[in-house]
């Protein structure tokens, strides 16, 4: 696998992280480059180890692996939206803006968005591929994506405020089902 398809990998698994970022974006009352750099680092760190991880576990797990990795991305992804949704309707929580980055949120988000690249560490296993480079673009592709979707994100929140989390929370859940949709080979989305 050249440069060029690891490029394209990259953007591909990205864009997950890219629009849940935007999520986050959404939810920042100000936008905080700290926090926007947290949220590239989770994303893009994760991004990044799931391939290796996926690489080793490919060994003796992949049909396990594979089988599931879609179910897990969909429950998350549903979960965390659901709960961005109920915020954003609810009227004591309409101040409370969900934009924490400790561990407890940031972890959950983190996994949610990487099970396609730990299903693509088991694929490299079976292909000839340069492991540190691919994760590195991954890694940092994903990282830069996320930067800018926290921008991006926060620019279209200050204009809508409640109504942009309702909107971050459908993503979600959109992305959740479309995850799902695609392994279980409902539906392909280009």
């Amino acid at each position: 696998m050249g440069i060029v398809e690891l490029i394209v990998l990259s953007l591909g698994l990205g864009m997950d992280a890219f629009a849940v970022s935007i999520c986050k974006g959404l939810s920042l009352k100000k936008m905080s480059w700290k926090k926007a750099l947290i949220i590239g680092l989770y994303f893009g760190g994760f991004q990044a180890i799931m391939p290796v991880i996926g690489y080793f576990l490919s060994k003796g797990f992949e049909n396990f692996v594979t089988s599931i990795d879609h179910w897990i991305a969909f429950i998350l992804l549903s979960i965390i939206g659901g709960k961005m949704i109920k915020d954003a309707i609810s009227p004591e929580d309409s101040e409370n803006c969900n934009d924490n980055v400790e561990f407890k949120t940031m972890i959950v988000l983190a996994i949610a968005t990487s099970i396609d690249a730990l299903a693509v560490g088991v694929t490299f296993a079976f292909l000839n591929v340069n492991l540190i480079l691919a994760i590195t673009l991954i890694g940092t592709i994903t990282f830069v994506l996320s930067v800018i979707g926290t921008k991006v994100g926060n620019v279209f929140g200050d204009r809508f405020e409640s109504k942009a989390e309702l909107f971050g929370g459908a993503i979600l859940i959109f992305l959740g089902i479309k995850i799902l949709l695609e392994h279980l080979n409902i539906i392909k989305f280009y």
